[in-house]
């Protein structure tokens, strides 16, 4: 799990992401980002309905997104401070952890987040 201080937590923030920030697709997951005035990089994950009925399926993705970014944290991989939201599309149900993480950082190499 993220640590509190990396996680998009306020419904505001997340409208704010939503609405200006600049979006990256890669497969079946869409990051936006924004830069932030605070010298935090933050996170957040929006599983809807269409990508599964059942919310332990899209709680399950959101728990395999979070770990992957939580690594990546750990590392000290990602540099710049934003706010980040990652979208997930149907079809990323079927994919495995590899596959996602291989999304993930095609994601963050478009977004320029990686250092």
């Amino acid at each position: 799990m993220l640590y509190k201080i990396n996680r998009l937590q306020k419904e505001k923030d997340i409208e704010r992401v939503f609405k200006k920030g600049r979006g990256f697709k890669e497969d079946f997951l869409v990051i936006k980002t924004l830069k932030n005035d605070s010298n935090k990089i933050r996170f957040g994950f929006v599983v809807s309905q269409k990508v599964s009925k059942k919310a332990s399926i899209r709680n399950k993705i959101k728990r395999r997104l979070s770990e992957l970014v939580r690594l990546k944290l750990k590392s000290k991989a990602l540099a710049n401070r934003s706010d980040n939201l990652f979208i997930a599309a149907p079809g990323l149900e079927k994919k495995d952890f590899w596959e996602i993480e291989e999304t993930i950082n095609k994601l963050f190499q478009k977004a320029g987040l990686i250092k």
